[in-house]
């Protein structure tokens, strides 16, 4: 699907018209409420760092970066508007997202510790080769995350851990991981 089209799904879950699992459940769907929010938020003042926008232009061949998401999920929320930015930077780079829970995707191919972890950003080449792969969160996101559940916090403490994260992070880490992964496979 295009970044239109996700859009669309979020529009579709929350006016009632997509109401299979997990949209049937009333906590998922205010998730999908919070991120929405979220995410229109960081499409509309995200900012893209000059050596982010200096490693997308100077991708010279044809890519395809596919985002593995799902509305409801709140790391998605605040790392899939920037992913989106970064792609429409340059383009020799097509964006498509797939629904995790979806027939087509392809979480199973890049689990995170055995379970599907999203959002995962992967990164192929013109002939469908993957060049590297970026998700579920920033490393220090992650690493709090780790912490928190160790900490044995409820889930909505870890949620609102997170969530100071990512505001305070202000979308700058995810932008120099995908970088250095733009680097490396360059």
């Amino acid at each position: 699907m295009t970044f239109k089209d996700y859009q669309q799904t979020f529009d579709e879950v929350l006016a009632g018209k997509i109401t299979h699992t997990p949209y049937d459940d009333p906590h998922f769907l205010e998730y999908t409420k919070l991120n929405f929010s979220r995410f229109n938020r960081w499409i509309k003042k995200g900012e893209i760092l000059p050596e982010t926008i200096a490693a997308i232009n100077s991708i010279s061949t044809k890519q395809t970066w596919v985002i593995i998401s799902e509305p409801w999920c709140g790391d998605a929320s605040h790392c899939v508007p920037f992913m989106v930015k970064m792609a429409e930077l340059n383009p020799l780079i097509t964006l498509e997202i797939k629904l995790r829970d979806s027939e087509n995707s392809e979480i199973e191919n890049y689990l995170t510790h055995g379970g599907k972890a999203i959002p995962i950003l992967i990164v192929r080449d013109s002939d469908n080769n993957d060049l590297f792969v970026w998700g579920p969160r920033p490393e220090p996101a992650h690493a709090l995350f780790l912490e928190l559940k160790q900490q044995q916090l409820t889930l909505e403490e870890q949620k609102i851990a997170l969530q100071n994260w990512y505001n305070k992070d202000l979308g700058q880490t995810i932008q120099k991981e995908i970088t250095k992964g733009i680097i490396h496979q360059q």
